[in-house]
């Protein structure tokens, strides 16, 4: 049952919050950078490839282990980690090999995946513990 609610509430969280930041803020900001290159909407299938392989692995790395040991500030910490090693390494990598990656799409969105990454499993943990402790 917890790691149930735990998958909800962090993937709740993190799609939630990840929308309205894409929608927003992040859209703008690409669209004024490499807007060219851009499809007119996303493509689904490879999105929900991301968000659940991503929820996943902030799960079981993070999530699991800081909802055992009955530490959502854990969580929330570690997920900032995982959140500033993933999308660091998307967003350097895009920026060293493509022409037009500007510098403040790395600062945003590496800060961005930082934040939501440890949002989302601070939240994921401290709720659990409160609707279904392991």
């Amino acid at each position: 049952m917890s790691l149930a609610v735990l998958v909800l509430v962090t993937g709740l969280v993190f799609a939630g919050l990840d929308a309205v930041m894409l929608s927003r803020f992040m859209k703008p900001l690409f669209e004024a950078h490499i807007g060219p290159l851009m499809l007119d909407s996303p493509r689904m299938v490879p999105a929900v490839i991301f968000y659940v392989g991503y929820i996943a692995g902030l799960i079981w790395l993070v999530s699991w282990p800081a909802l055992r040991e009955g530490a959502p500030m854990q969580a929330l910490v570690a997920g900032a980690v995982l959140g500033a090693v993933a999308y660091g390494t998307y967003e350097l990598t895009s920026y060293t090999i493509l022409r037009d990656w500007h510098p403040t799409m790395v600062v945003v969105d590496l800060l961005w995946g930082t934040v939501l990454t440890g949002v989302s499993a601070g939240v994921g943990v401290a709720v659990t513990r409160w609707i279904a402790p392991v």
